[in-house]
């Protein structure tokens, strides 16, 4: 069983670290899963017998690591996923990518296609049966001219498939790490992060804001100077 860092808890909701490389609910590849960890870890920290409850309300992609919440109890999940359809939570990455942005900060919007098949998404244009609109708004926050890396935060107004990674690379900055939408860094981590997550507490209605940033090793070295 993997190891679990926790960043809140209480009878309501926990909120963990989603581990890099592992999915967030159980797909076809039958590889363990956070929701089988955490419930896990639920069942030996309380001695809980049978079947443990907790309620999956948003998803970050299987490489992605970073802060996810999850509900322990069915009115939190109901409630905090109302918050996720009425865009309430606020969700924050990090990413370096490849080339260095003409501005330092924009908005992007496109309409994004998922090819089910492929298990991928591309950028079409407005109108394209089944294609749904894509926003975000992002920061540069460092450029490395020597590597040719820019850190960007992210901060996401929408919850498409591979949005970040799509809407990006559609702009000649790839994620690194990320060769499946033509990033650099074959076989590396792919430097995508979910580091900050507010939410409205499903039960107190209270503010709540999480954050968790990765560690500064590999290509996230290049963080040093700006964090």
């Amino acid at each position: 069983m993997q190891n679990l860092n926790v960043l809140y808890e209480d009878n309501h909701i926990i909120v963990v670290e989603k581990i890099v490389n592992i999915p967030s609910q159980a797909d076809k590849t039958g590889d363990t899963d956070m929701l089988t960890i955490i419930k896990q870890y639920l069942k030996e920290k309380y001695n809980k017998p049978g079947n443990v409850y907790l309620g999956l309300v948003h998803r970050l992609d299987r490489p992605v690591g970073g802060v996810m919440v999850f509900a322990k109890t069915s009115k939190a999940a109901s409630r905090l996923s109302e918050e996720v359809r009425a865009k309430q939570f606020e969700k924050k990455y990090l990413v370096i990518t490849n080339g260095k942005f003409e501005n330092d900060t924009g908005i992007l919007e496109d309409y994004l296609l998922k090819n089910q098949a492929k298990n991928m998404s591309k950028v079409v244009k407005e109108g394209t049966k089944n294609s749904k609109l894509a926003k975000l708004d992002y920061e540069v926050i460092k450029y490395d001219s020597n590597l040719n890396l820019s850190v960007v935060k992210i901060n996401l107004h929408t919850g498409r498939h591979h949005q970040i990674r799509v809407q990006l690379s559609s702009r000649n900055h790839s994620i690194y790490g990320d060769p499946k939408y033509g990033g650099r860094g074959h076989g590396k981590q792919i430097c995508l992060w979910a580091y900050s997550l507010k939410i409205i507490h499903p039960i107190t209605k209270k503010e709540l804001t999480f954050e968790l940033y990765p560690q500064k090793i590999g290509s996230w070295k290049i963080l040093e100077d700006c964090m």
